[in-house]
């Protein structure tokens, strides 16, 4: 059986099942850990360095799967042969909007992007249409709310955007200094590290008050103990104390794997 993690619902009938997940990202490593739960004896095939935090018994990992021949087999990268009753692909998704028309827009929707848009949000083509919520790597209603606060506030007029040819060129220039730095076409909308700024910048221009302090804080410690406690990191329980501190109040003891 070959899915992709978009079909993946409940771990429950995978029990009992030879699974390789092909990709160790947010949704592959949660599945892994759902699927490991349920009973399913599970291989984590990735191209990264190995996973150093502990992971459920039931979770093993692998090089990246490259190949699938005839008898079904899959062949990995570092020439390995291993056999799986599912392979599923955890490896990103790409946007689907059948409802634009992409080129009236002046847009190009393909390989896991769509450009140009001005400020991560609008088509300069069509500059009263706004994505909210395409970038990835971020704290997401944090980032959703500005970018909502700022599309407003371009409605509102309180805003005043370039020209549509200026527009185009402050994005061709991001878009040609990321990849100048090694970042791949496909991973353009990733902000990471970026994502703070990114919404400041935001704040300064629309004139709403930017995120507190405690909101990258907090993302970051959440983010930390993903890296730790992967498998019950979402237990734990926080309280915001002011705008730029928050306490823990509750932490489960860790899942321990088998020695």
């Amino acid at each position: 059986q070959v899915l992709h993690s978009h079909s993946y619902r409940f771990a429950e009938p995978f029990s009992g099942q030879t699974v390789v997940i092909l990709g160790a990202k947010s949704s592959g490593l949660d599945i892994s850990i759902e699927l490991a739960k349920a009973g399913a004896k599970v291989t984590l095939s990735h191209g990264y360095p190995p996973l150093t935090f502990p992971l459920p018994p039931g979770i093993q990992q692998s090089s990246s799967v490259v190949a699938v021949d005839n008898a079904g087999c899959l062949r990995l990268q570092d020439g390995s042969v291993c056999k799986a009753d599912v392979l599923m692909f955890c490896t990103g998704y790409n946007f689907h909007y059948p409802f634009l028309d992409a080129a009236q827009l002046g847009l190009e929707i393909q390989d896991h992007m769509v450009s140009p848009l001005y400020r991560f949000m609008l088509p300069p083509a069509f500059p009263s249409l706004f994505f909210i919520g395409i970038c990835k790597i971020i704290c997401p209603f944090p980032n959703f709310n500005c970018q909502v606060q700022f599309a407003l506030a371009v409605l509102d007029g309180s805003v005043p955007l370039p020209s549509r040819e200026q527009m185009e060129k402050e994005v061709q220039q991001e878009q040609q200094e990321k990849l100048e730095k090694g970042v791949q076409w496909r991973h353009l909308l990733k902000l990471d590290q970026g994502q703070w700024e990114y919404c400041e910048t935001l704040a300064q221009l629309a004139g709403f008050p930017p995120l507190q302090p405690v909101v990258r804080s907090l993302y970051e410690e959440v983010w930390r103990q993903r890296q730790i406690h992967p498998a019950n990191y979402r237990r734990n329980n926080y309280q915001l104390v002011s705008a730029t501190r928050w306490e823990l109040i509750h932490s489960p003891e860790p899942e321990r794997p088998d020695v």
